[in-house]
């Protein structure tokens, strides 16, 4: 795979999930730093299987949730669920393009990854 695809599919799912966490006012530097890991983990996984290409940002924007769910708990919270167990929202499609955030519990699309507000 050429540099330059790879570099841009990185760069563009890193902004994507950054503005989420910046929408969720999560951005700190300790949270900018997960990200980063999981865009270093996930160069070598493209280089590895160059047609993941396109489902680089939502398998980041994963890693990083859960990263997030070890370190400080769910991220993002559900914004459609207003009563019950607060619960995260889930990256669809896990191994595709196009990714986006849904909520699991009421089956609708929330937001598109880099989308949440």
């Amino acid at each position: 795979m050429d540099v330059e695809p790879l570099e841009q599919a990185l760069h563009a799912a890193r902004a994507l999930v950054l503005a989420d966490l910046t929408a969720r006012d999560v951005a700190d530097a300790e949270v900018v730093s997960l990200v980063e890991e999981a865009v270093r983990e996930r160069r070598w996984w493209v280089e590895q299987w160059p047609e993941g290409v396109e489902y680089v940002a939502g398998l980041i924007a994963q890693d990083v949730q859960d990263a997030l769910l070890e370190r400080y708990g769910r991220w993002p919270l559900c914004p459609v669920c207003t009563s019950g167990e607060p619960h995260a929202l889930d990256v669809e499609p896990e191994l595709g393009p196009d990714p986006h955030w849904v909520c699991g519990k009421a089956g609708v699309v929330v937001a598109p990854l880099g989308g949440l507000r």
